[in-house]
């Protein structure tokens, strides 16, 4: 007898199920965290003073940006925001709903291209109770998906594998970004 089953067998532990665990001690840090930031220490709007290395940012708008999701659901799952600090889709302008919708096209097109996913989840979270992890700050989610990414490891195990370093995800993004002006000023990559 092991020492797990030991201790689940005097009741320290819990009973064991056929669950394998993978510890990933480092999502603790936004795991814990329920403090839902307000325009002083909103990551979205700090992240467009810092470098786009720094700050994830692939593409910069005029009025919107385009950055990697520190806490991706999937490999490439890109977030646009825009610059100013408003928490829902109809607080939005007409310049801005143009730009995010703008930004959101290119991002699909160029995650195709560099990425060669076969669809895509994309919305918007609106309101801490609707699951957004940062309710003050207006972001949508542009989560790449692959016809080969339904195995085993989520939907036995609830965990994602991600193949690529997020700087290197970020880098080859902004790399394949269009440097021509688009619809709504959607031309900036870092």
């Amino acid at each position: 007898m092991d020492r797990v089953e030991s201790l689940a067998e005097s009741g320290a532990v819990g009973t064991p199920d056929e669950l394998q665990r993978l510890w990933v001690p480092h999502r603790m840090v936004y795991v814990a965290d329920h403090h839902q930031p307000d325009h002083n220490d909103c990551p979205f709007c700090a992240a467009p003073a810092r470098s786009d290395e720094d700050a994830l940012i692939v593409a910069r708008g005029t009025t919107a940006y385009v950055l990697l999701n520190l806490f991706p659901y999937n490999n490439g799952h890109l977030l646009v925001c825009p610059y100013r600090h408003i928490s829902q889709y109809d607080e939005a302008s007409h310049e801005e709903v143009a730009e995010i919708g703008a930004l959101t096209q290119t991002a699909m097109r160029v995650a195709r291209e560099v990425m060669g996913c076969d669809g895509f989840n994309i919305g918007m979270n609106q309101g801490e109770i609707a699951g957004a992890g940062i309710a003050a700050h207006l972001h949508q989610h542009i989560v790449p998906r692959w016809a080969s990414d339904h195995n085993f490891f989520p939907i036995i195990a609830k965990t994602k594998a991600l193949p690529q370093l997020l700087g290197d995800v970020r880098a080859s993004i902004a790399a394949a970004w269009p440097v021509d002006p688009g619809p709504a000023g959607t031309a900036s990559a870092g």
